[in-house]
């Protein structure tokens, strides 16, 4: 009795020393690998641990569910990693994966072009037209400046005249007079003058001895205009009256309030700024004498401190703007000298002399 069931008993094992029976008699690599877990009695977690693969990927491969596996690589080192610990043939199960899911991605193709053959035979060919073709161009500009050379000839006068000859005389012999003065450069007529249209307008007769004694009003003096040299920032030209422009790298910061800057930045040589008109706010430099201040586009100076009001600035231009657009005052015409009376003694009355 005993006898009889020995082979009843050893039939496991045989199956366990045999593993690729499991892989190609299972319907799919899944099943397999499924059927062989619950045979080994590990769990997945502990196969997960042994393989370094994650639970979720090995759950996959039981279920067929190539989907949910990386990339084709990394599938088929998960499939051998899982086999080996189970005990299967790697490779077995490796070429059943590679059966049932088989690869999609395009395979290499040969290099598409013209065969290194065919260009070795039409070498020559075309070497020979390349050297035709060179030496076409070559004769054709030989033969261009050939033949606009000339041959010398004789020239076309065939006596030389007797007029040419030295010492000979002219028959129409003229006399030079003297040279004559070189012509006026200017041609234009002096200009009319109107008498006593000046003394009208003026108010000063320039014909009277005593408004030549007058010294003439000193004329204003024009300061030197803003020259952009770099990069404008701040508000636009129409809208701007005082340019603040730097002459040397410096900083420059415009502050409104304690706690809002409304500009800042490194300055550099020629760099300039556009104050915004009706803005309160503050200009906080490193240097006062690096910055020119310009007022309605004319030089004002350089910035009178490190920290100075955008407000004090805006009213000088405007001051100077009043200033610039009022009418020049008018010279009060001189009293005339009255004149001389004379009394005779008598009983008529004085007259003025006329």
């Amino acid at each position: 009795m005993a006898r009889d069931k020995g082979p009843a008993v050893d039939a496991p094992d045989h199956a366990a020393h045999h593993p690729d029976h499991s892989i190609d008699e299972a319907a799919n690599l899944g099943l397999a690998l499924r059927h062989a877990r619950a045979q080994s009695g590990k769990t997945l977690a502990i196969l997960a641990a042994e393989t370094k693969v994650n639970a979720r990927f090995l759950t996959a491969l039981e279920q067929n569910d190539w989907s949910s596996l990386p990339s084709r690589v990394f599938a088929v080192g998960y499939v051998r990693a899982y086999a080996g610990a189970l005990g299967l043939d790697e490779q077995l199960a490796v070429e059943r994966f590679k059966r049932e899911s088989p690869d999609t991605s395009v395979p290499l193709k040969a290099p598409v072009g013209i065969a290194f053959e065919d260009v070795k035979r039409n070498t020559p060919r075309i070497m020979a037209g390349v050297i035709i073709a060179a030496v076409a161009i070559v004769g054709w500009n030989v033969f261009q400046r050939i033949s606009r050379v000339q041959a010398p000839h004789p020239s076309d006068i065939a006596t030389l005249p007797n007029t040419w000859a030295q010492g000979a005389a002219s028959a129409h012999e003229m006399d030079l007079g003297a040279p004559r003065a070189a012509p006026q450069d200017q041609t234009t007529p002096a200009p009319y003058i109107t008498r006593g249209l000046e003394a009208e307008l003026t108010g000063v007769d320039p014909n009277d001895p005593a408004s030549g004694d007058a010294a003439p009003a000193p004329a204003a003096t024009v300061q030197k205009a803003f020259n952009p040299r770099g990069a404008v920032y701040g508000a636009p030209a129409n809208a701007s009256q005082v340019v603040i422009q730097a002459k040397k790298p410096g900083a420059f910061v415009v502050r409104m309030g304690s706690d809002r800057v409304l500009f800042a930045r490194q300055m550099a040589a020629g760099e300039a700024w556009r104050a915004p008109l009706g803005v309160s706010a503050t200009i906080d430099v490193s240097d006062p004498t690096a910055f020119d201040v310009y007022l309605n586009g004319e030089l004002g100076g350089a910035l009178p401190a490190l920290q100075t009001s955008l407000a004090q600035l805006n009213a000088r231009a405007g001051q100077a703007n009043r200033e610039a657009s009022a009418p020049a005052p008018q010279p009060r015409p001189q009293a005339a000298a009255p004149r001389p009376v004379t009394v005779t003694s008598g009983p008529r009355p004085y007259t003025p002399q006329p």
